[in-house]
């Protein structure tokens, strides 16, 4: 339920509010707490705290300090990516063979009985000392081989958008839960006073909006906060020329005392305690955010790197370079969505299309974080809401397939250079060292430091957590990413 954010200034006369609040509507407010104030209550203790983003100790000693998440909107094949398989490709053309029909097949959205098996059309090569092998579609990433661990068993349970979109992102298949990003933070607190903690960037759209990077029942201020990366990122930078300096800091004193009398009334208003905290934050990062989207400061061979100056590698490049700009400069958490990977039709042309933006930025990212001493703190996670079918759809299409896909991780202690897990012969389902996605948040919460269970609140006399309470989450790989 979206609350009135001036429902504090009750005491001010109609029209010295409304002037007052016109001068006062500057900088970059808006982008901060544009979504900030539909959330309910849940802990007045972390809502009325001086700082709730106060940076917060790990459980226990951490690998990575902070996260960047590629999310592959979707759904990319894995048989075409990170996923290898002989056998399908020497099957291409024929019915599915009867002892790859499992009892979960009644939930698939095709008749795989009825379908024909198609090999993928990329050549798969081996990269790096450790020979990992990778689809030529991520020919630059596989000159990173050795720092990537792919993990090929990955599964869940919906083979529609929506909910696997959730899933990924929530821990769970309904909306109205927590991101990984804001349990992060919840977690961890934010490094930086003048940055959003959690960033979320987009070369397009997101699916399920942005219901799957709220906060949903945490308190509003662990929130996403989405960056446009057409034009400038941040609006509003520069205030107007009558409030700026010491008036407006005049301005941004009165409006929180009367915030903060409002909120002594109603110490669960998790959404006006983040308001009044965004107030500030705006006003920080007028100084703070000019700095961070200048990217004329880089020098040519950085540029290249990103392919900044190429199509189609450009837009994505600058959201790549945005981010490790982001955190170099203490920001916990940045999501980038790239869209869209969903080949119902044509597969291989939808994924060579998507590969041409994504490899050369993402290939750039992990050198440049390397370069400069950040990947080692910084854990980078690439998944899909779900892999694809070995099966044809349409004309050389691929279905949805949430039984066994791949995902990557990179840095934050991990030691690359290692495929874990396996899907059966012609990639359908993960078979060897299944690994639910609340395993994977699992795995990405230890290796920030943070108990998976101990992550948790009390909701309705239920505890919540990123993992879920059932058997699944269980299995963190954490450990074993880390071992040489």
């Amino acid at each position: 339920m979206w609350t009135n954010p001036f429902a504090c200034h009750r005491r001010a006369s109609v029209g010295s509010r409304r002037e007052f609040l016109a001068k006062a509507g500057f900088g970059v407010g808006s982008l901060a707490l544009a979504d900030l104030f539909q959330r309910d209550a849940l802990s007045a203790t972390v809502a009325t705290a001086a700082n709730p983003l106060a940076e917060k100790p790990p459980h226990f000693p951490a690998k990575a300090k902070r996260v960047i998440f590629f999310f592959m909107q979707g759904g990319p094949s894995q048989v075409d990516t990170f996923d290898p398989k002989p056998v399908l490709n020497r099957l291409d053309g024929q019915p599915v063979p009867a002892s790859f029909l499992g009892s979960d097949n009644s939930l698939a959205q095709i008749k795989v009985n009825e379908s024909k098996l198609m090999g993928t059309r990329r050549e798969f090569k081996r990269y790096g000392q450790s020979g990992l092998e990778i689809s030529d579609l991520f020919a630059n990433l596989g000159r990173h081989a050795d720092d990537l661990a792919v993990i090929r068993s990955c599964y869940h349970e919906s083979f529609i958008h929506g909910p696997a979109i959730s899933m990924i992102h929530t821990g769970s298949l309904r909306l109205g839960n927590p991101s990984m990003g804001a349990w992060v933070l919840y977690g961890l607190g934010s490094e930086t006073e003048n940055l959003p903690a959690y960033v979320v960037m987009s070369d397009s759209y997101l699916r399920n909006g942005k219901s799957v990077i709220g906060s949903g029942f945490l308190p509003a201020i662990f929130q996403g906060t989405y960056v446009s990366t057409e034009g400038m990122p941040f609006e509003n930078l520069d205030p107007p020329a009558e409030v700026a300096g010491e008036r407006q800091r005049t301005i941004l004193d009165q409006l929180r005392r009367w915030d903060e009398r409002h909120l002594s009334e109603r110490p669960d208003d998790t959404g006006l305690a983040a308001r009044i905290a965004n107030y500030e934050l705006a006003f920080r990062m007028q100084m703070a955010a000019p700095e961070l989207v200048d990217l004329a400061k880089e020098p040519a061979q950085v540029r290249k790197l990103y392919g900044l100056d190429d199509e189609p590698s450009s837009k994505f490049g600058r959201i790549c370079l945005l981010a490790r700009r982001m955190v170099e400069r203490g920001v916990r958490f940045v999501h980038i969505y790239n869209t869209d990977w969903d080949g119902h039709a044509e597969c291989d042309r939808n994924h060579r299309e998507n590969a041409r933006r994504a490899d050369v930025p993402m290939a750039g990212l992990l050198a440049d974080l390397k370069q400069r001493g950040l990947l080692e703190s910084t854990l980078v996670v690439c998944a899909g809401e779900f892999g694809r079918t070995p099966m044809m759809q349409g004309k050389e299409g691929r279905d949805h397939n949430p039984f066994g896909f791949s995902i990557w991780m990179a840095g934050g202690g991990i030691k690359g250079g290692k495929a874990i897990g396996a899907t059966d012969e012609i990639g359908y389902r993960a078979v060897d060292e299944r690994l639910h996605v609340h395993d994977i948040h699992a795995t990405m919460l230890e290796l920030l430091g943070l108990d998976h269970k101990a992550l948790h609140v009390v909701v309705s006399g239920l505890e919540k957590r990123l993992t879920g309470v059932a058997a699944e989450g269980e299995n963190s790989i954490a450990k074993r990413l880390a071992a040489g």
